[in-house]
């Protein structure tokens, strides 16, 4: 919950938010490390259990820097995959500049809503052997549009899958090059949106410091995630990538109809 400090908010932690937060991003963790993404989708569906969707942003920071960082430097792809993605993730930056007011506001719940659905119906197509593809040479105006996109979402609702996963998904990526790439997509989606929420005075210190406690359980889920992605068969990957995508756009889809 949020109490006051002089003229400063700060995010009072108590015994039962911090158990509530050592479990989510323990799974959450795990999830990430199995299937390259949904750190911040996992945990923010279930700390909004017990705190607003914005605090649940705030308490992202940490956990997501590091285990963005992890997961961007872990492959031996970096350089290329920088020279070729640069303009994306440019563009992420680009599609946060509205500011995080949108987030931290009353009017998410529809933009989440639409978030879900489209991640529902995509996961549904993966798991139909769906194939899509997008040819190298639109990269140079596809990678851009596809930032800018997902970091305006980002902003909206907290969440950096849309459209940048089925974007990254139709470029034909090797299993280790996608987890690689989501993680300098999510990373730079992470630094984004909290330099927006900065900005916009959504960040108290109180809240980056508490997101620190997350970083134990969510490296912890996270590399037990990566052994058991490394024991499992591409086909494997892809399927459990798929019902983790769906799982989330169903949560983001009925949280707020229920």
């Amino acid at each position: 919950m949020w109490t006051a400090l002089g003229n400063a908010p700060v995010f009072d932690v108590t015994l039962p938010i911090l158990l509530a937060a050592f479990a989510a991003f323990l799974l959450a963790g795990f999830v990430k490390g199995f299937t390259g993404m949904g750190l911040p989708t996992v945990a923010t569906g279930l700390l909004t259990v017990v705190m607003a969707p914005a605090q649940a942003a705030g308490l992202l920071v940490m956990p997501n820097f590091v285990t963005n960082i992890w997961q961007a430097f872990a492959g031996g792809h970096l350089r290329a995959l920088l020279r070729r993605f640069w303009p994306m993730l440019a563009g992420i930056f680009i599609g946060t500049a509205p500011g995080a007011g949108f987030l931290t506001g009353n009017d998410a719940g529809g933009a989440a809503m639409a978030l879900g659905a489209l991640l529902v119906v995509y996961a549904l197509l993966v798991l139909l052997s769906v194939r899509f593809a997008v040819p190298r040479r639109a990269e140079w105006w596809g990678g851009p549009l596809a930032g800018a996109l997902t970091g305006f979402i980002t902003i909206l609702t907290g969440v950096f899958a849309i459209p940048l996963v089925p974007y990254l998904n139709a470029l034909s990526l090797t299993r280790e090059e996608l987890i690689q790439t989501l993680g300098l997509s999510f990373l730079t989606a992470a630094v984004a949106l909290a330099l927006a929420l900065a900005r916009d005075g959504a960040l108290p210190l109180s809240l980056v410091g508490a997101s620190g406690f997350a970083l134990a359980p969510a490296g912890l889920g996270m590399f037990a995630g990566q052994w058991a992605r490394k024991q499992a068969h591409p086909e494997v990957f892809i399927r459990v990538f798929a019902v983790v995508l769906l799982l989330i756009g169903l949560h983001l889809a009925l949280r707020h109809l229920l």
